[in-house]
């Protein structure tokens, strides 16, 4: 049965050799297929047309004596006697608009030294720093400085500044200090025109062709080669320059249903459906994808172990993750594992609707303790901070909420179950859902939903910029300092904004906003200089303190203590214990939320200061000694010795 059936060997798509170029495409039900080749990507009549001979488990396949790099192609299927056109699914190239695949010789795209790239390693996922960022937002705006704006090249220019002189673009984010640099969708997706002299924009959770970079980014969207070859330059770029790429991945549903390449090629296969036959649409997109079917799983797995490969990328966000199934995920992170185990996993543990996929083998958050290895957003700790993301107006602990004292320390602990939480949270599926600090994944701001500093503006519109600059300060090191891997978006750190382009408010959904909403506004560093200091001066001491990188929930129970009989409205806890690698015998991390200044008692002794008030480092800016120590309004206080 189709259900059933799975080929299982990795040769499907176009294969290039110099004495031939072989074609072979999964459609099990189709009564004949045949092979169209075209010189260009766009428009022209078809050159030739070739019958594929059908083979093992419904893989059609034809062999051409020729060198075909730089064709292009399509297939034509006939199905229960419908004859329909489809690009290649595991197409590694493709033409303007993807419509039609390109046969490459992927040796002919890698720029100089290729082969000896390859990215960081590090010890532990919860050593990552995580900085999402759109390509285009980076140097769309004028203040960029950067040449290739909106482009792949543009992340590799270096010596790029704003009017105040002030490093931008790949310079800030290298001072900044992060470890990996999401980058949102660059695969390529259908809602950009990439013919256009200037393309719309779209955060492109779009999926057109999984396998390909957007043209849009590309100096030459026509041309298949360029495309992917200065992505590599992108990514080989970052590696050289000690930085990790991550890549968001979008395997959930696809742009079209029954337009897909998928559907005209095995109808009603890739799609889940409901009783009714009917489209499933647990995405809120207008389908999601069967991974718990044979030949879907194989592709997600297919596709990210080539992206892995070929790409040498570091790491994959998986967009809606809760509706892939658990044995889907177990299995990319197994495929993984073969080429590095270094390569982050992590996603959205949940779906944007109903769906018929069991709530048992979800790869969801409540489920993220059956996948060891991959992480989950931590909404939880979202919320705790600075409110719920579906109320604009809601606030959280560091915007003005009392009683989220246990939620915090929650967050704190990673959503791992520790000794010092109440029962009731410890037996709260929904709370303590993390089997281990390395599922975590820390933050408060995302290309979702308001920025960090606009919902806090909106949450607090009686208080003054000074105070919502500490409540985001304060937000930051309560993140930056968690056990867990953190994750910020792009801007964050000088207090990014995105008000409307009809000035009505600010844009919390800006998928398909102009640049002029969706741009990071360079020039704003230069007033937020301090802001981006601080960020910078709590990435450098997580960085310096693997007892902030805890990776068991042994070690966090063993090691972080929380202090008792604290002011109230207020957390504190202490790092202490045998922990590798650590220079300090203990950190105390003290946090206030309250506008005016508290007194916490702590252990007598001499303490080294290395955050206090909007200041922070990674080497002390000052000393202390005695048992109590003031800390000031809606601000953390981090002692060591």
């Amino acid at each position: 049965m189709l259900s059933t059936l799975e080929y299982t060997k990795h040769d499907l798509g176009a294969l290039c050799y110099p004495d031939r170029t072989e074609f072979r495409l999964w459609a099990p039900t189709a009564t004949t297929v045949s092979l169209r080749l075209y010189p260009d990507g766009s428009t022209s009549p078809v050159l030739d047309e070739i019958a594929l001979i059908q083979g093992e488990s419904g893989v059609w396949i034809v062999t051409i004596p020729q060198y075909l790099h730089g064709t292009y192609y399509t297939y034509r299927l006939t199905i229960d006697g419908i004859s329909r056109e489809a690009c290649d699914p595991y197409a590694k190239a493709c033409g303007i608009n993807g419509h039609r695949s390109m046969v490459v010789d992927l040796a002919r795209t890698n720029p100089a030294g290729w082969t000896a790239d390859h990215g960081p390693t590090l010890a532990s996922p919860t050593d990552a720093i995580l900085y999402e960022l759109h390509i285009r937002d980076l140097s769309s705006d004028a203040s960029s400085g950067i040449h290739a704006k909106g482009k792949f090249l543009g992340l590799t220019e270096t010596g790029t500044k704003n009017a105040a002189g002030l490093s931008t673009g790949l310079d800030h984010i290298r001072a900044l200090g992060i470890t990996h640099i999401h980058l949102l969708p660059f695969f390529d997706y259908a809602s950009v025109d990439e013919a256009a002299a200037l393309p719309n924009f779209n955060w492109g959770y779009d999926p057109a062709n999984y396998n390909i970079p957007e043209g849009s980014y590309s100096t030459n969207a026509s041309d298949g080669v360029t495309r992917i070859r200065e992505l590599k330059q992108l990514i080989q770029t970052l590696h050289t320059h000690g930085l990790g790429i991550i890549i968001d991945v979008v395997y959930n549903h696809t742009f079209a249903t029954e337009d897909s390449c998928f559907h005209k090629i095995v109808p009603n296969y890739y799609h889940r459906t409901l009783p009714d036959s009917t489209f499933s649409n647990g995405s809120g997109c207008g389908n999601e994808t069967a991974s718990e079917r044979p030949m879907v799983r194989r592709y997600i797995v297919d596709s990210v172990v080539y992206w892995a490969k070929e790409y040498h990328i570091d790491g994959f966000r998986f967009d809606l993750m809760g509706l892939h199934d658990i044995d889907t995920m177990q299995a990319i992170r197994k495929a993984l594992d073969e080429i590095s185990p270094a390569i982050l996993i992590y996603g959205e543990g949940w779906t944007g609707g109903a769906s018929p996929l069991p709530e048992d083998t979800r790869a969801s958050k409540q489920n993220i303790a059956k996948l060891p290895g991959i992480a989950a957003f931590n909404d939880n700790l979202r919320d705790t901070i600075k409110g719920n993301v579906f109320s604009a107006t809601d606030k959280g602990f560091v915007s003005g909420k009392h009683d989220l004292t246990d939620e915090l320390r929650l967050g704190i602990c990673a959503c791992c179950a520790h000794p010092a939480l109440p029962a009731a949270l410890r037996s709260d599926p929904n709370a303590c859902w993390a089997a281990a600090p390395t599922q975590s994944i820390n933050y408060v701001s995302a290309h979702d939903n308001l920025t960090l500093w606009d919902k806090l503006t909106l949450s607090n519109p009686d208080v003054s910029r000074k105070q919502r600059i500490q409540m985001n300060q304060l937000a930051a090191a309560i993140y930056l300092t968690s056990q867990g891997i953190p994750f910020f978006q792009a801007g964050e750190e000088f207090l990014r904004s995105k008000p409307k382009a009809d000035g009505s408010g600010f844009d919390e959904n800006s998928y398909n906003a102009p640049d002029s909403v969706n741009s990071i506004k360079w020039d704003e560093l230069t007033e937020n200089l301090a802001v981006f200091e601080y960020y910078k001066g709590l990435i450098s001491f997580r960085k310096a303190h693997p007892a902030l990188r805890l990776t068991t929930t042994e070690a966090l129970a063993e090691c972080l203590h929380f202090l008792e009989n604290t002011p109230d409205n207020t957390v504190a806890y202490c790092l202490s214990g045998a922990i590798a690698g650590e220079s300090l015998q203990e950190l105390l991390l003290l946090f206030n939320p309250n506008p005016d200044p508290v007194c916490f008692s702590i252990l007598p002794g001499n303490w080294n200061i290395y955050a206090a008030e909007g200041c922070a480092s990674a080497q002390p800016i000052g000393q202390l000694s005695g048992s109590s120590i003031l800390v000031a309004g809606i601000s953390c206080t981090i002692l060591g010795r």
